[in-house]
């Protein structure tokens, strides 16, 4: 069976990425044809996450079934993943001097409101991290028997109008909509100057997985242990 295991996937180039349930006629075929986007889809559920290169930070992690991190309750199984971001968080700002970073990990049932089911950002789910009200990391869960496949995603600036843009919309609808999620999530150097170092940030993250262990009290372990 494979063990816990990250990764930290890239896209050569722009890219949406629907849910496991959405529509495949939610993106507007003209639209994306002449933006050169590729349209995928990711077993997790959720709403759709637009990606370019560069512009944001994806991590998949897959727990398997039996492991310390491994939860039943579906609600709670993800929270792990918002303690290991935060902990990321806290650390790459630290190394730079920067600011504290506050944020919260939701936790609970899934909370889609009237538009997390068709934009990720616009909602709150369970592991998701939150500064303030607005999102910081969405992330959505794919349960198997053998275990799960968590994947989680940050923006360097929030900028929904890339995506609705491609939504197969009118003009008017598509103008509403981007008003409404303007205000619905953050990117990290929005946050703190020092998130927007990509490379920095991933390397928290890659390297306290091998050792994060998760209780009810938070995140424990040592970075260099694993």
């Amino acid at each position: 069976m494979v063990g816990r295991v990250a990764a930290t996937p890239e896209v050569p180039h722009a890219t949406l990425v629907l849910g496991s349930t959405q529509p495949a006629e939610l993106p507007f075929p003209d639209a994306v044809r002449a933006r050169h986007v590729e349209v995928v889809r990711r077993r997790g559920g959720g709403g759709a996450v637009y990606l370019e290169p560069g512009d944001h930070l994806w991590v998949d992690a897959w727990i398997p079934r039996g492991d310390p991190l491994w939860k039943t309750d579906v609600s709670a199984a993800a929270e792990w993943v918002g303690a290991w971001w935060q902990r990321a968080l806290a650390e790459a700002v630290g190394g730079r001097g920067g600011g504290v970073v506050a944020t919260s990990v939701h936790r609970g049932r899934s909370l889609p409101g009237e538009l997390g089911d068709l934009v990720c950002f616009a909602g709150r789910g369970p592991g998701e991290v939150f500064v303030g009200d607005r999102k910081l990391i969405g992330l959505s869960q794919w349960r198997a028997r053998e275990g799960a496949l968590f994947s989680s995603c940050a923006y360097v600036r929030w900028d929904a109008e890339r995506m609705v843009e491609l939504f197969d919309l009118d003009d008017p609808t598509r103008a509403h909509l981007v008003d409404e999620l303007a205000s619905a999530a953050v990117g990290l150097s929005e946050v703190e100057p020092a998130l927007g170092d990509l490379e920095r940030l991933r390397d928290q993250l890659m390297t306290s997985f091998p050792s994060f262990s998760f209780d009810a009290s938070g995140p424990s372990g040592s970075a260099e242990a694993g």
